[in-house]
């Protein structure tokens, strides 16, 4: 690399300045604890979002459940409302702990995005929370609903040709696109999703048969949402949706926490200062995890521990967040090649909303190789019959990467839980999978198999 200087300084400074760095360059696989992780009380009073916000999207998705059983029959068991599973997942717990050779106290959960219904991902919480408040402000402007109404009626189609007369645009490694194209497609939209070259053929083809408009770039995520979003400011109809900047995707996504609490108040699990709760979501740039995980510490607060996993790759939230220079400086910049199989981990550059929203939040950060998620992957469909994309399988290994490193266990000392971890809940966030084919999936769980065998 030279002597390039990335924000100010040398190469060689922001190593001597962050030895970790060495690691993350290498493509090395990496635990960082966030040394700036703060009590919650102190942390949330520099943000500006807080619990009313998070009810408010709540009652939002609420009002649009009778649009969406209308739309989508496969959601009326839950009437409407999208929400995936908290399941158990012992054999697993069990396969990883020998992998390891490391028995891991407490309990494993999985929670099951990849269920979610209409796009079989995480995505479906904050992109299709977008769009239908995008929905809803445009139907009250134009007096088409009132609050009281029942939204069912934005399925005839009257309101259909209205909503044609609008665009929404995004910017998407693929599940984004996924959930805002098909959502945004049914309600009337036309849909223009910007796809950049780590976005899987079968998602663009997927698009296309919705009636949505996919337009695909050599370059990589930044540059397909740059584009993206000069294209929709260009068009005073247009709306982009902004998954870097965005404070209603990172709000759909942080829903999830209050259905997640019920789901373990109906598993009679405790959560509390006895009984620690940790999570690991896998990170692209940030908006998902980082929305889920605001949730989930406006509920628990420091009785809640949330770690972000990225592709040894593809580390943008772990660069951002180590150097402090947040979407100042991409992969790249350190010579990384942001090149993964992990399509929805793709991204080169963090998001700066949610770097700085969680600077005082973040447990940490750790990365994980391409062949792991393969082999993760098979193993879950061998042990459980779970079936995820490789980059849905980056949370699951969370629990063993605290308790095999020295930087884990340093956390846990610090924080005064290596006597609680007998009672420990870990929740491992399963990202997506199920719109998957089954051809590519067979081919996913050959890949793993073969990097078993290698192992």
């Amino acid at each position: 690399m030279g002597n390039k200087i990335i924000c100010g300084k040398s190469l060689e400074e922001w190593i001597c300045h962050n030895p970790l760095l060495k690691k993350i360059i290498n493509t090395e696989t990496t635990l960082w604890s966030n040394p700036k992780y703060d009590k919650f009380e102190n942390a949330i009073n520099s943000i500006s979002l807080s619990m009313e916000d998070v009810v408010d999207c709540e009652q939002r998705l609420k009002r649009f459940a009778p649009f969406i059983v209308k739309h989508f029959p496969e959601t009326k068991k839950l009437n409407g409302i999208i929400e995936s599973p908290l399941i158990k997942i012992p054999s697993m717990q069990k396969y990883i702990s020998e992998l390891y050779n490391t028995n891991l106290p407490g309990h494993m959960l999985l929670k099951c995005d990849n269920l979610l219904s209409i796009a079989g991902s995480i995505k479906a919480r904050g992109g299709i929370y977008e769009v239908l408040k995008h929905t809803e402000d445009l139907a009250l402007k134009n007096n088409l609903i009132t609050l009281d109404d029942d939204y069912s009626k934005l399925a005839h189609k009257k309101y259909i040709d209205f909503f044609n007369k609008y665009t929404i645009q995004v910017g998407s490694t693929g599940n984004l696109g996924l959930s805002i194209g098909i959502m945004s497609a049914k309600i009337g939209f036309n849909v223009i999703v910007h796809m950049s070259k780590d976005a899987k053929q079968w998602k663009k083809d997927l698009l296309r048969s919705k009636g949505v408009t996919v337009i695909e770039y050599k370059s990589d995520y930044n540059k397909a949402v740059k584009k993206g979003r000069a294209l929709s400011n260009n068009d005073p109809t247009s709306y982009f949706i902004d998954d870097e900047n965005s404070i209603n995707l990172f709000l759909g996504y942080s829903a999830a926490a209050i259905r997640l609490k019920k789901q373990l108040d109906e598993m009679n699990i405790v959560i509390d200062e006895n009984h620690p709760l940790f999570v690991y979501l896998p990170c692209g740039v940030g908006g998902g995890p980082g929305g889920v995980a605001f949730g989930l510490k406006l509920l628990f607060k420091d009785n809640v521990h949330c770690f972000f996993a990225e592709p040894t790759h593809s580390p943008c939230m772990l660069l951002g967040m180590l150097t402090e220079q947040h979407n100042k400086i991409c992969v790249q910049d350190f010579g990384i090649d942001n090149i993964t199989e992990a399509d929805g981990l793709a991204v080169g550059r963090p998001s700066g909303f949610v770097g700085k929203t969680f600077k005082n939040l973040l447990s940490g950060i750790y990365t994980i190789q391409d062949d792991e998620l393969y082999v993760l992957l098979s193993s879950l469909i061998d042990t459980e019959k779970i079936r995820l994309e490789p980059s849905a399988c980056a949370g699951i290994v969370g629990p063993w990467e605290i308790f095999k490193n020295k930087t884990g266990l340093s956390y846990l000392e610090s924080h005064n839980l290596i006597d609680k971890m007998n009672n420990a809940i870990h929740i491992s966030w399963a990202t997506g999978g199920q719109l998957v084919p089954e051809e590519i999936m067979n081919e996913y769980y050959n890949i793993g198999k073969n990097f078993s065998k290698l192992s």
